[in-house]
């Protein structure tokens, strides 16, 4: 039996990292008043195709709950566009407009700087290696 202590323990390390890797970015996204959780709902809509809500959800690995209190914001500042599904009554599109791309873009040379700040404290080799296998577990571990 394995005793559980933070140095063991993968969970709290994956969350403790994601915090801290989290804060860069919103310190840095902060300087145009986004997060990097909206910054990432902007870039996941980037595409030019509209998302449904669970579309969305599946994509950002969030709850409902929790991604309609962040894309609040959004949608009110023009950012973020909803409408119907003609094809399935009562379900929502979501698209990024034309002010939400302008405001991406500059949005964008914050994210580069935190990028940036991140890949010089730990390294471009080691982030790079992070970053795969993140996505690694991320499609290995997934309960869908």
């Amino acid at each position: 039996m394995h005793s559980r202590t933070p140095e063991n323990d993968d969970c709290f390390a994956v969350r403790q990292a994601a915090r801290h890797i989290s804060q860069l970015y919103d310190r840095h996204l902060s300087q145009v008043g986004m997060t990097t959780t909206q910054f990432s709902i902007l870039g996941a809509l980037d595409g030019g195709s509209s998302l449904t809500m669970m579309e969305l959800a599946r994509a950002m690995v969030m709850d409902r709950t929790t991604l309609v209190r962040v894309l609040g914001p959004l949608l009110r500042n023009g950012f973020v566009a909803s409408e119907p599904d003609w094809r399935v009554n009562r379900r929502l599109q979501f698209a990024l407009t034309g002010s939400g791309r302008v405001k991406l873009n500059e949005a964008m040379v914050h994210w580069r700087a935190a990028q940036d700040e991140f890949e010089r404290k730990f390294g471009p080799e080691q982030a790079a290696f992070l970053r795969c296998e993140l996505f690694r577990v991320t499609r290995d571990v997934s309960n869908t």
